[in-house]
């Protein structure tokens, strides 16, 4: 339906040139989602797909949790399409044609003009977005090289023109040219794995190379602890010396751990994970909030869901080469980076970054464990960290709407002069200088984010994190243990330094008298106010309903 939506839109994009209609847009484009998500759950009625159905001569592989992530993935696009669906404004339509046509900026009294509801009119917005959630959700469902590269370059190119969309904005179209230029050498690393998979093994399909690469794990097996049983020196059959065959399958199987090793290297550069995540900050920072907050979790989503599909066949400890030690050695420089640069951070976006990194450490360590307890806390500390980001870049973008019948007093606080503030309002930090005396409402809902965030019990992300410490514990694996506590108590010193800042300082805003009368049309909108009410409410009351969410987690893996 999602494939047969994108072409309707297509056909109706290219008929139309009336940019005002754009939100009917998203607003079409939302309803496919939530249509698509109904037909997503009711394939979990299907028995068969509880041990996994191969579709498309081997092309793709639909699993339990496979569906459930395509289930979270299309409940989350709607919601972040719903942000470009409505008008934040009581009443006074007219009066929002005015706003999208205006092009004048008051800067002194910063009065937001148009370019803050630019994606209003930009009618390609809810396509590329479409055409991004079927790339994520292909490469979840991908079984074969081929369909493995095909839907990550079709997610990439579709973030790469979500990034630079913004054509008015410098910061927006430097951060995309940045994207595709970093996001096209991780592709090309990908593909280079990918390339030196098929040459070793012969085959593309993956389910071919789990069996190749379980007979060689065995053979390998058999060379280090159990050479003993036969006399390699001597033992032949058929004039064949099994010490040449088991050194090829030793030689292929090292092969395979390089092949698995780069192609890691490329999907953790994706996803901003440590030592790779040079580039994440400052796209982060540079694109729309609107922007940011698909980028920071559907792509993740994603590509971590495949990692995980790939390394629960392929784990091995046996040799110290082998690719899981890839994966445990970027999540602890992800927990270590993640915690200590985001100490320095002074604008909210870079902030959310090195969070977001510091999160995809805590993600990587039960991803590197591979048993049925590390397999929940994965799937459950991905379903919370997705919710509570989604949550906090939204109160951000809810806040700078708040925010634009007001001015910064410059007889109490001088601020830096800030880029592109139509199309990121809230970019630093002590832009929420007292703003607990504006709407104490976001500022609890932020401030009990930023809590989960810390991992604050009883709240959703203490759990998350348990569970992510109890798997790793119960594997030995003390020292990373140790690291993620040390690393969660440094991390939550940024998160309360927010909530000091917007709670107990004194107010640096005005009401600006020449905005008046737009201060009364705006409100909080009824999406908003229910999306982030809701999601606050369940990362606060997860506690009373906790054994649900571990007993459909116990049904997908």
């Amino acid at each position: 339906m999602l494939s047969y939506s994108i072409i309707a839109l297509i056909m109706s994009n290219a008929v139309n040139n009336r940019r005002d209609l754009t939100i009917l847009y998203s607003r079409i484009a939302v309803l496919i989602l939530i249509f698509c998500s109904f037909f997503t759950y009711n394939i979990f009625y299907y028995d068969y797909i509880n041990n996994g159905i191969i579709i498309l001569n081997g092309l793709f592989c639909i699993e339990n949790y496979s569906i459930f992530f395509s289930l979270v993935i299309l409940l989350i696009s709607a919601l972040i399409m719903g942000i470009t669906s409505v008008f934040n404004l009581k009443k006074n339509n007219s009066y929002i044609f005015r706003l999208i046509n205006v092009k004048n900026v008051d800067w002194k009294n910063r009065i937001v003009s148009n370019t803050m509801n630019e994606h209003y009119r930009i009618m390609e917005y809810p396509l590329i977005l479409l055409f991004c959630i079927t790339g994520t959700i292909f490469l979840m469902l991908s079984f074969d090289i081929i369909s493995i590269f095909l839907s990550i370059e079709l997610q990439s190119y579709a973030l790469y023109l979500i990034c630079s969309i913004y054509r008015n904005s410098e910061s927006s179209t430097n951060a995309g040219l940045t994207y595709f230029l970093l996001g096209g050498l991780s592709s090309c690393i990908i593909l280079l794995g990918l390339t030196l998979l098929y040459v070793n093994t012969g085959n593309s399909n993956l389910e071919n190379f789990y069996i190749l690469n379980n007979i060689s794990d065995i053979f390998y097996y058999s060379i280090i602890y159990n050479n003993n049983i036969v006399d390699l020196s001597s033992t032949s059959f058929n004039n064949i010396n099994i010490v040449d065959i088991l050194s090829s399958i030793n030689v292929q199987y090292i092969y395979i751990q390089i092949s698995l090793i780069i192609m890691s290297v490329g999907f953790l550069f994706k996803i901003g994970s440590a030592p790779f995540h040079f580039w994440s900050p400052d796209v982060y920072d540079a694109v729309p909030t609107v922007t940011t907050t698909f980028i920071a979790i559907i792509p993740k989503i994603s590509i971590l869901i495949f990692l995980y599909k790939v390394l629960y066949y392929t784990s091995s400890n046996i040799i110290i080469l082998s690719w899981v030690n890839n994966i445990i050695l970027s999540s602890i420089l992800s927990l270590i980076i993640g915690s200590i640069l985001g100490l320095t951070q002074f604008r909210i976006k870079r902030l959310f970054a090195y969070s977001t990194i510091s999160h995809i450490g805590f993600i990587l360590i039960v991803l590197s464990i591979n048993n049925i307890e590390s397999s929940k806390a994965f799937f459950f500390y991905l379903l919370q960290y997705s919710i509570s980001n989604f949550n906090a870049f939204l109160i951000l973008i809810v806040i700078g709407y708040t925010l634009q019948a007001y001015y910064i007093n410059k007889e109490k606080y001088n601020i830096i002069k800030t880029k592109d503030i139509n199309y990121s309002p809230v970019q630093l930090i002590s832009q929420l200088k007292g703003y607990f005396n504006i709407n104490p409402t976001l500022t609890i809902s932020l401030s009990l984010t930023l809590f989960s965030f810390a991992g604050i019990p009883p709240l959703m992300g203490f759990f998350a994190k348990q569970l992510v410490l109890t798997a790793a514990l119960n594997t030995n694996m003390f020292l990373i243990v140790i690291i993620a506590i040390i690393t969660s108590v440094i991390s939550a010193v940024y998160y309360l330094f927010i909530i000091k800042l917007m709670c107990f300082d004194d107010e640096i805003y005005k009401t600006n008298s020449n905005r008046n009368n737009i201060k009364n049309e705006y409100y909080i909108s009824s999406f908003y106010s229910f999306s982030i009410s809701f999601i606050t409410l369940t990362l606060l009351l997860f506690i009373f309903f906790e054994s649900d969410i571990y007993r459909i987690l116990y049904i997908i893996i």
